[in-house]
């Protein structure tokens, strides 16, 4: 046997690993949320790197079936090696089972992993021992199962980048490793959005077909194992090949440079991109970013927050008016661009509802939303300070006892719940607001009569926002003001709702069929909201957690984050609000219309007062955004910092308050003072969260308040 035959399981899963990885580039490339075209250059770019990366990677991956593949023999079954080695392999089995090796220190899966790994090491050993005659058979299955997985997880890997392509417009990022947690929900997303089991029926067989042609183009391997000096030749190689990988992945990471954002997440590799997620998931801000003095990031700070002392946010907010106790019902829109309403341009009357009601609210024509999750947008109405890298501070450990929307409603004598159709276990949201004075309204709370339609996310608006009907009916009975935060799930894939309620049907999981049932809800709340003696006395909050999508050709484009937000209540007069704010914005907005005295930490601001300079925050879990005078400054990891002149793209028959889409134009001159206003937003807000500076300690809290706290802590 040649040489070159003993690498055939390496080169025939390569040969399948680059025609996949090519094919699923022009895919993408096609794809219609790929908005971009590409000059020759830019696609020789895409497909030339990209297939360089793909080989390295590949090898990399190639690791385990090396590791199999070298040890294959005949050799150690001989007498008395071969009994003494399944000797070593029980014993090391008991060991394992005791419960007391440094596997079980790591507690979680990792203890049953291991175990049921080495006991098929031993069972495997065991059978090859005592049943030679059956020792080629048995051999011949096992290299056919690990040739198998091999193929089935590169197709599945092109399948998987493909949804999430479809999902998010770009490769793996930090939104797949958290997937990666909340199996129940997302599998569940994926059976319910997408024809599963023909996707899987047709990757089993088509798997099998080309498993059975790489068998037959590799099994010389294991029909003529090679010999120990054969093998020392495949690990020289191979472990050239893989060392100079190591080097040379990252190095090509950096070439991903171009000023198209889909030029670089086509060029890149999936696999080492979701690597990259996972390393990356906690980025310290003092570590990957460009940093200015703290004295003197905080100085600028101050010239926003002008009472601000010393190197927190800590400032008195004072109102000359008598504060208004009425109640407050926050509604969090899941995925509602502002693109959406017939006002920023949608023909489609998709939100009627929100459409009418806009016009009898305080409506705020040009709000951005801080990121492009959930997360990100429940940390900014609740905890009104910039969106800082990694994960949002709702799913980190320290996410308790913080400075809050809910705190200061309790501080002013509030019940203060969180409602969320769904399980609230899900994004960590019940851990971050049962951790932060919130009572937990969530679908375990639902009686089953309380339910008549739910998917894997929870249930249908309309059953959210009847039971939160009946909350609400409970608690004014309680003569004190309440304030609920409402999240809904409707409007998020798959899309299915109740049938016979919109003209969309609920099982075809359409994303306007989302939308304009997420309306439909809205609106039979406020219709039954009307009826309730608490209602006079109420003011709706209505704003986006984020837009539908975040995809586009630049890191950060603005019409991917323009939300709608609104203020209603009976006694508020219709206007329109056109300065440009942030999502942290609207919760100190609200106090302010309420003539609330507090004592604040927040970084949003009242914009209504006289001092408030207009600006926008936008990010990714990576690229923190800042929009102000017309320019979006970009920090990035690696001290990275981008300026954009953006200017209007205007559509016709939008009135300009609601024009939403911009060409970002690269500054030949960066404008240093942006620069500098940029870096002291996102590093003193990183700052504060980790010198505890944004917790509830300091602040002087009313008794109720105080033992609330002492007893959630």
């Amino acid at each position: 046997m040649t040489f070159h035959k003993k690498l055939s399981p390496f080169y025939n899963l390569a040969v399948l690993y680059f025609i996949v990885s090519f094919v699923l580039r022009i895919v993408l490339l096609f794809h219609p949320i790929t908005q971009s075209s590409f000059t020759i250059a830019e696609s020789l770019k895409i497909f030339i790197l990209g297939l360089v990366s793909d080989f390295f990677v590949f090898t990399i991956a190639s690791f385990f079936l090396w590791l199999y593949l070298i040890f294959i023999s005949n050799s150690k079954y001989n007498k008395p090696s071969g009994y003494i080695i399944l000797a070593c392999f029980i014993a090391f089995l008991l060991y394992i089972a005791s419960g007391k090796t440094i596997v079980d220190e790591y507690g979680g899966a990792l203890p049953k992993i291991v175990l049921i790994f080495v006991s098929i090491k031993t069972l495997f050993f065991a059978l090859f021992l005592f049943l030679p005659k059956y020792r080629a058979k048995i051999r011949f299955w096992l290299f056919a199962f690990v040739i198998f997985l091999y193929v089935l997880l590169i197709l599945q890997n092109a399948i998987s980048e493909f949804f999430f392509w479809n999902e998010f417009g770009m490769k793996y990022n930090f939104i797949a490793v958290n997937y990666l947690i909340y199996t129940n929900e997302v599998i569940g997303n994926i059976m319910q959005s997408y024809p599963v089991i023909p996707i899987f029926s047709v990757l089993f067989i088509v798997t099998g077909i080309i498993t059975f042609f790489i068998i037959k183009n590799s099994r010389n391997y294991i029909d003529e194992i090679p010999k120990f000096n054969e093998k020392v030749k495949i690990t020289a190689v191979y472990g050239s090949v893989f060392i100079f990988s190591l080097l040379a992945v990252p190095i090509l990471a950096k070439t991903e440079n171009s000023k198209n954002i889909f030029v670089n997440e086509l060029q890149s590799n999936g696999i080492y991109k979701f690597y990259l997620a996972f390393q990356n998931n906690k980025l310290d801000y003092f570590k990957f970013y460009k940093t200015i003095p703290n004295q003197r990031a905080f100085a600028l700070l101050k010239q926003e927050l002008t009472t601000i002392k010393g190197q927190n946010t800590l400032r008195e907010i004072h109102n000359d008016s008598v504060e208004k106790h009425k109640n407050v019902v926050l509604i969090t829109i899941e995925s509602l661009s502002a693109d959406f309403m017939k006002i920023y341009g949608n023909q489609q009357n998709l939100t009627p509802f929100l459409d009418s009601l806009s016009q009898k609210s305080l409506l705020f024509t040009n709000v951005y939303a801080a990121g492009n999750r959930t997360v990100r947008g429940l940390e900014a109405v609740t905890l009104c300070l910039p969106p800082t890298a990694g994960e949002s501070v709702v799913k980190r450990e320290d996410n308790k006892n913080k400075f809050s929307t809910g705190s200061v409603f309790l501080n002013k004598g509030y019940n203060v719940k969180f409602m969320y159709g769904g399980d609230a276990f899900f994004d960590n949201m019940q851990d971050f607001y049962s951790g932060n004075g919130y009572e937990i309204i969530d679908k375990s709370s639902f009686s089953k009569n309380e339910i008549t339609f739910s998917n894997v996310w929870g249930v249908c608006d309309e059953d959210m926002y009847n039971k939160a009907i009946n909350v609400m009916n409970a608690e004014a009975q309680q003569n004190k003001p309440f304030f609920n935060h409402i999240i809904t799930v409707s409007n998020h894939r798959p899309f299915t709702y109740p049938n016979n309620k919109i003209d969309i049907p609920g099982n075809i999981k359409s994303r306007d069929g989302g939308v304009k049932y997420t309306d439909y809800a809205l609106r039979q709340f406020f219709n039954k909201a009307k009826l309730q003696p608490w209602f006079k006395n109420t003011v709706f909050v209505i704003i986006a957690d984020h837009c539908a999508s975040s995809a586009g050709k630049t890191e950060l484009p603005l019409d991917k984050y323009r939300i709608p937000a609104l203020i209603y209540s009976p006694d508020i007069k219709p206007e329109k609000c056109t300065k440009l704010m942030s999502q942290i914005d609207i919760m100190p907005t609200l106090f302010g219309l309420l003539n609330f005295d507090y004592t604040s930490k927040f970084f949003g601001q009242d914009v209504f007062k006289s001092d408030y300079q207009p600006r926008a925050f936008i990010a990714t879990y990576q690229d923190l955004g800042f929009i102000k005078n017309n320019v979006l400054t970009i920090l990035s990891p690696k001290q990275e910092i981008k300026q954009f002149q953006l200017k209007l793209n205007s559509k016709a028959g939008i009135l300009p308050e609601y024009q939403i889409h911009y060409d970002e134009i690269p500054l030949k001159s960066k404008e240093n003072d942006l620069i500098d206003e940029t870096i002291s937003y996102y590093q003193t807000a990183s700052y504060i969260l980790k010198k505890k500076e944004y917790q509830l300690k300091d602040l002087n809290f009313n008794t109720k308040t105080a033992k609330l706290y002492a007893k959630v802590h």
